[in-house]
């Protein structure tokens, strides 16, 4: 938790952009009757039953400093799918970058051995080294600012019924063009600091210096 909080306090540098990266699973669901559109004295009227058409998936990385965010959908959301999206973080947004500074969760799919399921070892170990990435801990995927986007995208863009995954693309494409005019950059305001006060449950109890002693003697009469 420390070490993702201490990144965050980071100046920007070109040379090593700091991204958020995350995914999100979205059922497409279709309708099973026609929705009648709104009339003059009706509003708008669909049928409650509906259809499922199976799940897709959505990558993003967003950089909180540089105030920008790139969606991609797939189909799946398996080690190669992984692969091909960091790939394309790398090699087409951040191909002048020395590293790309990532955060995200440890899912099994989110490693570097992912990009040999995919590329030549000699390729992959490249792009593997181009990569600085720091893990948010387990129950603590509130670390991760691309989450943050991704609620806000649930609630904007994906709130409706969606049946395909060309459509699904297609709405995460156009809140992706409006949210990257009008929104800035994120200021983050939890700090280590902080951590310490507001979760110092999670942090272990240190024991005293006559604890410390007690416990010794006590040690050196049982021996």
């Amino acid at each position: 938790m420390e070490d993702v909080l201490d990144l965050y306090t980071l100046p920007y540098d070109p040379a090593y952009p700091q991204v958020c990266m995350d995914e999100l699973s979205k059922q497409l669901i279709g309708e099973t009757r026609v929705p009648l559109p709104p009339a003059p004295g009706h509003v708008a009227r669909c049928d409650y039953e509906y259809v499922r058409l199976g799940v897709a998936n959505l990558f993003i990385f967003f950089e909180p400093l540089g105030g920008w965010r790139h969606l991609t959908v797939t189909a799946r959301r398996t080690k190669q799918d992984w692969a091909l999206f960091m790939h394309e973080v790398l090699e087409q947004y951040y191909p002048e970058a020395k590293k790309v500074v990532v955060v995200m969760d440890n899912l099994n799919t989110h490693t570097p051995a992912s990009f040999y399921e995919v590329f030549e070892p000699q390729r992959a170990k490249a792009l593997a080294e181009r990569l600085e990435i720091h893990y948010t801990p387990k129950h603590a995927s509130w670390l991760n600012i691309a989450e943050i986007e991704l609620s806000v995208l649930a609630r904007q863009g994906l709130a409706h019924n969606i049946a395909t995954i060309e459509e699904l693309a297609r709405q995460a494409t156009a809140w992706q063009t409006q949210r990257n005019r009008q929104v800035g950059t994120v200021n983050w305001q939890f700090r280590t600091a902080d951590a310490r006060i507001k979760l110092k449950r999670l942090y272990p109890v240190q024991s005293s210096d006559s604890q410390l002693a007690a416990q010794g003697t006590s040690c050196d009469s049982l021996s």
